[in-house]
């Protein structure tokens, strides 16, 4: 006999139920499109369980992750607004000390006598005003670039200054040594007894003055210089000295008593060479003082102070 072949649908499934220890085992009979459908509802629960989950843990990392983000954006943030308030501060502490070297630069362009630079002249006012701008990022560069703009300004003013101030130096130096190797000082103490020119009626040119005190006088020299000459004058001078004190002059000084320098030695202004005295042709004790320039002789009044 042929076996009957149920329809697809109404074929069941037995789930059996057996318990430990020989309890009555229970069964249970699902039909098998129930059993498909069940299946496929499980299954569509799981995926919407797993989907919904993984939205809520996406969800989660996402929400943690961009509080993490906007947290780490605020610290930054915070650390460049601190930044900027040093920077700022250092921009003004920068601009206070550039204030400072100005007003130097304007005592040493009045010690120097250089040509001021225009454009740092002391105003003839002084009102400010504006209205108030937070320090950024900007404005902030702008005021350090100002300021690297007024320190080269500063360094090629000082730099000026210092130029005035070498060639003012060099000039004073030159000067000193003008001085130091000029005849000014009197070359002892005492009284004119004979000028320079003619004397006795016209009989006679003198060619220096004469000074008279007391022997033993002092004897300076009247400028630095090399003694070229130094003791005994067969000539009328006696005891004798002449200086060289270059630039084409040179002293004489005669009638000593005694010469305490000796021929080459280098001597300065106002420095002891002899003691007064009447040696030579001399009426009495006195320093007979010669001035000459360039192979001229000339009157020694002319550079006497």
């Amino acid at each position: 006999m042929a076996r009957q072949i149920e329809p697809e649908d109404r074929r069941e499934y037995t789930i059996k139920i057996i318990p430990h220890q020989g309890e009555t085992v229970h069964s249970i009979r699902v039909p098998r499109r129930l059993f498909k459908y069940g299946l496929a509802s499980l299954a569509a629960g799981a995926l919407l369980f797993v989907g919904a989950a993984s939205f809520a843990t996406y969800s989660a990392f996402s929400k943690a992750s961009d509080k993490s983000e906007i947290s780490e954006l605020q610290q930054v943030n915070t650390m460049q607004q601190e930044q900027l308030s040093q920077l700022s501060k250092k921009a003004n502490t920068l601009q206070d000390q550039m204030d400072q070297i100005h007003q130097i630069e304007k005592e040493l362009q009045q010690i120097s006598g250089a040509i001021p630079d225009v454009e740092a002249a002391e105003p003839a006012h002084d009102g400010q005003g504006g209205p108030w701008v937070k320090p950024d990022v900007k404005n902030v560069r702008m005021a350090l670039d100002n300021i690297e703009q007024r320190l080269e300004k500063s360094r090629a003013n000082l730099e000026a200054i210092r130029s005035a101030l070498a060639e003012q130096q060099q000039i004073a130096a030159l000067h000193e040594r003008l001085n130091a190797s000029t005849p000014t000082i009197w070359p002892s103490s005492g009284d004119v007894s004979s000028p320079f020119g003619m004397r006795w009626g016209g009989s006679d040119f003198h060619p220096g003055i004469d000074i008279a005190n007391d022997y033993g006088t002092p004897i300076y020299a009247a400028a630095d210089g090399v003694v070229t000459e130094a003791g005994w004058n067969s000539g009328g001078y006696g005891n004798m000295v002449d200086i060289d004190h270059g630039n084409g002059i040179w002293t004489r000084y005669g009638h000593a008593q005694e010469v305490v320098v000796s021929a080459g030695q280098t001597v300065k202004k106002g420095q002891v060479i002899a003691y007064m005295g009447s040696t030579g042709f001399s009426t009495g004790p006195h320093v007979h003082y010669e001035v000459h320039v360039n192979g001229e002789i000339v009157n020694p009044a002319n550079y006497l102070f």
